[in-house]
């Protein structure tokens, strides 16, 4: 019975690989992923759309005002046009950031030899994700928010420059700031996404 019994087979020892070699792989490979892709490509998407929506918003109310207001006095709608473009500005930022953000991502390179994801170290990380999407977010709502903001001053302002001219100054004025919050939303997208 003792000669049935199988000894144990030795174990095959590891391939030759250095440790540190598959040490540094398995960490450059834990640092990416297909998530870090998705996040990025979400951060182009929503700086384009969320500035879109705010562009659109504001065009659309600021010119529903522009064109009630000029029923009464047509003189007054070329000058009182600002808005509109103003609001169409917004659409411009995100459509900068989107690109810058797109363009940022970098595809994956599998090499021949190895499955590693990132060879020699030049992969689009979690970070890289990360950083493409708070930069997108940023633009993005910053732009709604601003749009939002020309559409309802842009609105009740023609209409009240309308019955009394001496209030231009001030609504453009209003205007003003409210484009400043989108420029702040730009600035910060594109120091994020350096």
């Amino acid at each position: 019975r003792e000669q049935q019994q199988q000894q144990p087979q030795p174990q095959q020892p590891p391939s030759p690989q250095p440790a540190a070699m598959s040490d540094a792989n398995a960490v450059l490979n834990s640092l990416t992923g297909p998530s870090a892709y998705f996040f990025g490509y979400i951060g182009a998407a929503s700086a384009l759309v969320f500035a879109n929506l705010g562009s659109a918003y504001g065009t659309a109310k600021s010119g529903v005002g522009l064109l009630s207001m000029g029923v009464m006095n047509p003189d007054l709608v070329m000058k009182n046009i600002i808005p509109v473009v103003m609001a169409g500005i917004l659409g411009i930022y995100g459509l900068i950031v989107a690109v810058l953000l797109g363009s940022g991502i970098s595809a994956v390179k599998l090499s021949e030899d190895s499955l590693n994801v990132c060879p020699g170290g030049e992969c689009f990380q979690y970070a890289d994700g990360f950083k493409a999407l708070a930069s997108g977010l940023c633009c993005g709502i910053s732009g709604l928010g601003a749009g939002m903001a020309i559409g309802i001053v842009g609105d009740a302002g023609v209409r009240a420059v309308g019955q009394q001219e001496k209030l231009y100054v001030g609504m453009i004025l209003i205007l003003i700031f409210a484009e400043a919050l989108g420029l702040y939303g730009l600035i910060v997208a594109l120091v994020l996404s350096q």
